[in-house]
């Protein structure tokens, strides 16, 4: 007759509580994260789902910037950088780059004209294995302070009641200088022509561990022509991806990469807020823009532009919004290539593969 096994030692016991410990914990944390024990907390989800339009999101596409045209070259790095940040990419030398024109809308069909806010995403790569990637747009400073305030201007954009933004900047104060800049900036009929900012603040690290807050922004050296709302809409609907790759083809574009340095108690946490004139500013490098590529086929297309994609030298701020955005870019890069099949890639409609 077999004898009844034996209870596990007391140190098996520990073992197997710790081990539920840990997994309980992850399990919390997964329901924390999801919203699941807060529902009224911000989510990745609740943010993705706040920017489609009413007749839902375009299957397949970016969530939001869903109309944009992909883009590769290089960064020549003029050495300049190296004196506020130790990563390669800020030694003298070049570095291949790609990246993606865009429209800040949802609908990748979206004319030309009726989106005011155009975006570089951009991502560098160096021999260390080391990746920077960054998403910028034109506007010098951000609509709104926080998340939470974005995602609140999401639900007013869509709020039916006529005084909904009225009451939304009352709110939100800082909205009204977007709003501004929104009304008077001048347009263009160009990416070339167009300014990106990095508007959030990043750390730079340089070689001896000083740490100093930065912001950057890419300058074009092409000469701005500014054209009106309507002169624009006249140009065609997709007029500024034609553009682009008929003057890429001529000549190679440029920007001048220039880090801005804040000075001590200048506001790192919010991006509504544009640091004061005069602070020190560094020119890096230049971004050459060689070929443009269509979305579908190009190698953008399965980029997400996370900007807390950093190399050893850089690493985010106080500013929330770069977490924020890496969430909800997650959420919306795992949404749309499980839709690959509302926006196949060309050679999958003609040959059955993906190249």
């Amino acid at each position: 007759m077999s004898q009844p096994s034996s209870l596990p030692p007391r140190s098996a016991f520990g073992s197997l509580a710790a081990i539920a410990v840990v997994v309980l914990a992850g399990a919390v944390a997964l329901a924390f994260t999801a919203g699941w024990l807060s529902p009224n907390r911000l989510t990745p989800t609740r943010i993705v789902d706040a920017l489609a339009p009413p007749a839902g999101p375009a299957l397949g596409h970016r969530r939001n910037h869903a109309k944009g045209i992909c883009f590769t070259g290089v960064f020549e790095s003029n050495g300049n950088g190296a004196q506020l940040s130790r990563a390669q990419v800020f030694s003298r030398g070049q570095y291949p780059a790609l990246g993606r024109f865009n429209l800040a809308t949802p609908d990748p069909d979206a004319p030309d004209a009726t989106v005011r806010v155009r975006g570089m995403g951009l991502q560098i790569s160096t021999p260390d294995g080391e990746v920077w990637r960054t998403a910028m747009i034109d506007p010098p400073f951000f609509a709104v302070a926080t998340p939470e305030a974005f995602y609140e201007l999401l639900q007013t954009s869509h709020s039916k009641d006529p005084d909904a933004m009225k009451t939304f900047t009352a709110a939100h104060p800082e909205f009204t200088a977007f709003g501004d800049w929104a009304k008077s900036a001048p347009w263009t009929a160009s990416y070339a022509e167009e300014p990106y900012h990095s508007l959030n603040a990043f750390i730079f690290v340089d070689s001896s561990g000083v740490e100093k807050a930065v912001r950057w922004s890419l300058l074009p050296q092409a000469q701005v022509v500014p054209i009106t709302k309507d002169d624009l809409a006249k140009l065609g609907p997709d007029h500024l991806e034609h553009e682009i790759e008929d003057r890429v083809v001529k000549a190679p574009q440029r920007w001048t990469m220039a880090v801005t340095v804040a000075n001590p108690g200048d506001p790192t946490s919010d991006p509504s807020k544009a640091w004061p004139e005069g602070r020190p500013t560094i020119e890096v490098g230049t971004l050459v823009v060689q070929k443009i590529e269509v979305e579908r086929d190009g190698p953008c297309r399965d980029i997400n532009f996370d900007p807390t994609i950093l190399p050893n030298g850089m690493r985010v701020s106080d500013d929330p919004f770069p977490a924020a955005r890496s969430s909800a870019y997650a959420k919306s890069y795992d949404l749309r290539t499980s839709e690959v099949k509302y926006y196949p890639y060309r050679q999958q409609t003609t040959t059955g593969t993906r190249p």
